[in-house]
């Protein structure tokens, strides 16, 4: 089995519980966090926007857009100028998880890296952001590409 792929998972599958935990602390389920930080750098944006820049779909960023609106983190306007596009804006209530849920992420991941040195910090980020980066790329060719030819 591979590898990389293994330990990646188990790797994935942990920081996740340790992040649901965390945000949890704040009212907040797996994933709001990042609609939150999306908004954060910059509000009033469109679900389709948020989904395009997470790598999720928009059905799924709306899903939690409703949960946040019902808590009241969240609130959604018509745009100005193009009635059919719908925005997603802060209340004062999702501006003010910014400084706790960022400083909950930091010490998380500080936790979690605590026992590698400076090098290797800076290396595992560097390998993981080349990661990313080769699995985006992967996303975005036409499926099918890499299957293997009939015969």
């Amino acid at each position: 089995m591979p590898e990389f792929l293994d330990l990646h998972g188990s790797t994935s599958k942990a920081l996740r519980a340790l992040a649901d935990a965390a945000m949890r602390r704040h009212g907040l389920h797996l994933g709001q966090d990042h609609l939150l930080a999306a908004l954060w750098e910059r509000d009033g944006r469109t679900p389709g926007e948020i989904a395009a820049a997470s790598n999720v779909t928009t059905p799924t960023v709306v899903k939690m857009a409703d949960r946040m609106t019902t808590a009241g983190l969240l609130v959604r306007r018509r745009d100005d100028r193009d009635n059919r596009l719908v925005r997603l804006w802060l209340t004062d209530a999702g501006r003010a998880l910014r400084e706790p849920v960022e400083t909950e992420r930091r010490l998380l991941e500080e936790k979690v890296t605590a026992d590698l040195t400076p090098a290797e910090r800076d290396a595992l980020l560097g390998a993981l952001a080349k990661v990313h980066r080769a699995a985006t790329e992967l996303l975005r060719e036409p499926t099918g590409q890499d299957e293997p030819a009939a015969g």
